[in-house]
């Protein structure tokens, strides 16, 4: 707005100076200022007559005259008609003084309007340089904002992929161990072809019974392995952050192998939609999944999948349902007797979790309580093809007391609690009919845990801890025994 009020004020100023000039100069072009008006020579006029000049219409007419009470002479003059003073000089350089002044007030006129366009012009510009102003710095916070949020989403996923690095490093400390495997089994075959030829045709059929009889060995000792006692829980490993606060998640301990299929459950109760992930890749980076629609909603977060089939406890009651995903239909459903249902003995975080299905190494389990054991937890293998009770244990400790719980290698871990510090305090055997207290270090990351398995081929514990699906490495204690001396 510089250049336009300057001009403003040089168009001001001018007319100033023109004012000025033409208040002094113009009497003086004119004779104003010069021309006296005296009355008749000997003294001053009487009031009541008029001096009038010799020729009225060359000169200034005097009009009247009168004298004041003082005796000063008062006139009152008539400037000469312009008519009668065309070939008056004066008259002639007031006529041209009166075309400049308003030739220049034409041109104060045209500059007056420039400079209120111009005037109207910048005005105009100031806003929407004001307007752009605003604009940019909004588009530079709006910069700094996306900056800020893709930082801190940044920051949020390097933090749930910093604990899947020691299980890559378990992974790769497989392989290893895995390639080492086949190189030994090179050398073995190698060995084996070189025994062969010494040995001769005859002695090949003993031997290779030999080989089988270690393989079978070596079979059975690997069985051995595959149970134990827990020893360790690690850190919790975050898979993904969805859902309720409530649900339940799983993968198939049988199924074939490259089947990694993720199972979702949101919710304890009035639902009957399960979703199926392709993969575990696909359950962490994706929403691409198909949705199976069961007959009934199911009750609580126990549910499991197991061989092909989910197992549920149907809402408010303690009838257990097999859902078979391959002929999306009910291929068995049974009731487990006595037990309760409806929040009647349930964990203590609540939800309907009366009834948990669950299994291990040894199969299908179902946790539970009754009113003929006070309230305390029952333990039930099942027969998974006929949902009916093989085997049942009684235990002395309250499920209403119990956070979650779990089996591995036939012993139920009980944990003491599902908000805030937590740890896996009680254990009781199947195999020995005996329980213990123990104390297991836990960590409950999100301060709410609804749903706790073990799945056996992962050796991993599952958990839905507060709308996060969570995943925990276990340590277990092996004892492997031989029979031969």
């Amino acid at each position: 707005m510089t250049v336009p009020l300057l001009k403003i004020g040089v168009v001001l100023s001018t007319m100033a100076m023109i004012t000025n000039w033409m208040s002094q100069t113009l009497p003086s072009l004119v004779g104003l200022n010069t021309t006296k008006l005296t009355a008749a020579q000997g003294g001053y006029p009487d009031r009541s007559t008029g001096v009038l000049p010799a020729n009225p219409e060359e000169s200034w007419q005097v009009y009247s005259s009168a004298q004041d009470s003082e005796g000063r002479c008062v006139c009152t003059v008539v400037a000469p008609q312009q008519s009668m003073c065309s070939r008056d000089a004066r008259t002639k350089q007031l006529r041209q003084l009166l075309e400049k002044v308003q030739n220049m007030t034409q041109s104060i006129q045209v500059l007056d309007q420039r400079t209120q366009r111009d005037l109207q012009y910048v005005e105009k510009m100031e806003v929407q340089l004001r307007g752009l102003e605003t604009k940019f710095r909004q588009v530079e916070e709006n910069h700094k904002q996306n900056m800020a949020k893709q930082y801190k989403a940044i920051k949020a996923k390097m933090e749930e992929l910093r604990p899947l690095i020691p299980v890559l490093e378990e992974y790769k400390a497989d392989a290893k161990l895995v390639l080492q495997f086949k190189e030994e089994v090179r050398n073995l075959t190698s060995v084996l072809n070189e025994l062969q030829e010494e040995m001769g045709a005859y002695d090949y059929e003993e031997l290779h019974n030999r080989v089988s009889n270690l393989e079978e060995r070596l079979r059975a000792c690997m069985q051995k392995l595959a149970c134990g006692k827990l020893t360790g829980i690690s850190d919790p490993i975050t898979i993904k952050t969805s859902g309720s606060r409530f649900g339940s998640w799983m993968t198939d301990p049988l199924a074939p192998e490259g089947d990694t299929r993720v199972w979702y459950m949101d919710g304890y109760h009035n639902n009957r939609f399960v979703r199926e992930y392709k993969s575990m890749h696909d359950f962490m980076t994706s929403d691409n999944f198909t949705s199976h629609r069961l007959p009934h909603p199911w009750s609580g977060t126990g549910q499991v999948v197991y061989n092909g089939s989910i197992y549920f406890n149907k809402f408010q009651s303690h009838v257990i349902i097999k859902f078979d995903f391959r002929t999306s239909s009910i291929s068995k459903s049974r009731q487990l007797d006595n037990a309760g249902f409806s929040n009647a003995y349930h964990y203590a975080w609540g939800g309907h979790s009366d009834i948990d299905l669950m299994v291990d190494e040894g199969g299908l389990w179902a946790v539970y309580a009754t009113n003929q054991n006070a309230g305390n937890i029952v333990i039930s293998k099942l027969n998974p093809n006929t949902l009916q009770v093989i085997k049942s244990w009684t235990t002395n400790h309250p499920k209403r007391s119990a956070g979650e719980s779990f089996m591995i290698c036939g012993t139920l871990y009980v944990t003491n609690g599902y908000s805030g510090g937590t740890k896996v305090y009680y254990a009781y055997s199947t195999n020995s009919s005996t329980y213990e207290y123990i104390d297991i270090a836990f960590q409950n990351k999100y301060s709410h845990i609804s749903m706790l398995d073990y799945n056996p081929r992962d050796r991993a514990l599952y958990a839905w801890n507060n709308g996060h699906q969570v995943l925990y490495n276990v340590t277990l204690f092996h004892v492997i025994r031989s029979e031969e001396l």
